[in-house]
């Protein structure tokens, strides 16, 4: 699958989990995360990108399902709008092969 279009679905799951939803969509969200910004860290690693392997990874920890950080509503909501704008911006600034 094309990695633009994974970075695209992300940033979109991240701006919906703006809004007041079942606890189980957060969850989701946290895997779905994860797993996309540690394939992203690896992809930017291969090709020598080390300023975006190091926030794909800092982006892995901080909503990684394992060991959750828990923050109040609010503060998730700037996260997850930040986020979003990362992944958005590197599909136009990280070319991934």
């Amino acid at each position: 699958m094309d990695s633009r279009f994974t970075r695209y679905m992300i940033a979109t799951l991240l701006m919906i989990a703006i809004a007041d939803l079942p606890y189980g969509y957060y969850i989701f969200l946290r895997i779905a995360v994860t797993l996309v910004a540690i394939t992203m860290a690896n992809m930017a690693y291969r090709q020598k990108h080390s300023y975006w392997m190091m926030l794909f990874i800092a982006i892995a920890i901080l909503f990684n399902p394992i060991i959750p950080v828990y923050l109040d509503k609010e503060i998730w909501i700037v996260i997850d709008l930040v986020v979003a704008l990362l992944f958005i911006v590197s599909v136009f600034s990280l070319r991934l092969k």
